[in-house]
């Protein structure tokens, strides 16, 4: 196996090839002056087994035009098989249409991946599993919330509350209190699909003097986060934090958080910022390993 780490993930593509024991495979890109993305191989890939490392956070139509370049040149080169690796998946959000006249986004990513002959997808923390159907080759999403939670855990966060945004990410906090052994709950969230605007119904929780860590799997505007850490301060809660996997941080996004009442925010490097106090490098490996064993 080799490695090509996309531009928008090298350190956690140099990563990866570092804990495999791999060959990174040089890359040049660059924009054209009317904003087109280039790129090209400066290794061979004849006869090899390809894992492109490229994250599709934004700019999201830039990195997914290079990541669908990548594949190509690796293929047109003589790759034999080519996995994406690509820890934010972009536009996974609309897999169906919510409201009439609207594109299913999810599929159309789909089809140019494939019409790049990539062969199989890596994710992590896709925004919602059954998104990962539409693909038509094998598409997998692996979780980093153990990864997170165990780092609260090694700064002595033990029986830390674990609180997910909302119901369906239940299986979020699930995940962190496996490893924390607190106890943990949801917020009742709603979001007006016209404008957005997200709103919270008030439950008790007991937290009255505890450690609270809010795990998402994306923080973008941070209005859910900061909703939250409000919710929990009142509740009584000594100390929140907020964990997630995706840092987008759009805008003021951590401001807006910080001045809610939380005091630190920890994110993984699947997009690199100074929040990224987790890297998915370990994670990645795992699964790439398995995978290969089970092609044998």
């Amino acid at each position: 196996m080799k490695i090509i780490s996309g531009p928008a993930s090298k350190q956690l593509g140099e990563k990866i090839a570092e804990l495999l024991g791999v060959e990174v495979v040089p890359l040049f890109f660059k924009n054209h002056p009317d904003g087109e993305s280039y790129v090209r191989l400066e290794g061979n890939v004849e006869n090899e087994e390809i894992a492109v490392i490229q994250t599709t956070s934004p700019p999201q139509d830039t990195h997914l035009m290079q990541l669908a370049l990548i594949a190509d040149a690796a293929r047109r080169h003589g790759a034999k098989k080519i996995s994406a690796v690509v820890p934010y998946l972009a536009y996974a959000r609309q897999d169906r249409a919510f409201l009439y006249g609207e594109a299913v986004s999810i599929e159309v990513v789909a089809r140019i991946l494939k019409a790049a002959k990539i062969d199989s997808l890596i994710t992590v923390n896709v925004h919602k599993e059954k998104v990962l159907n539409k693909f038509p080759f094998p598409a997998k999403s692996i979780s980093a919330i153990p990864s997170l939670a165990k780092f609260f855990k090694q700064k002595g966060f033990d029986k830390a509350f674990a609180l997910a945004p909302d119901k369906g990410a239940m299986w979020l906090a699930e995940e962190a209190r496996r490893v924390l052994g607190g106890e943990y709950d949801y917020l009742r969230k709603h979001r007006d699909r016209y404008s957005g605007q997200i709103s919270i119904t008030k439950k008790a929780f007991d937290v009255k003097g505890k450690k609270v860590i809010i795990f998402d799997d994306v923080i973008s505007t941070g209005g859910t986060i900061a909703l939250a850490a409000k919710n929990m301060k009142e509740a009584g809660a000594d100390n929140v934090y907020a964990a997630c996997v995706h840092p987008l941080l759009i805008g003021n996004a951590e401001k807006r958080i910080l001045e809610a009442g939380v005091e630190e925010i920890v994110g993984t490097d699947s997009i690199q910022s100074h929040v990224s106090k987790v890297s998915l490098a370990p994670l990645i490996c795992r699964e790439l390993k398995h995978q290969e064993k089970k092609r044998g």
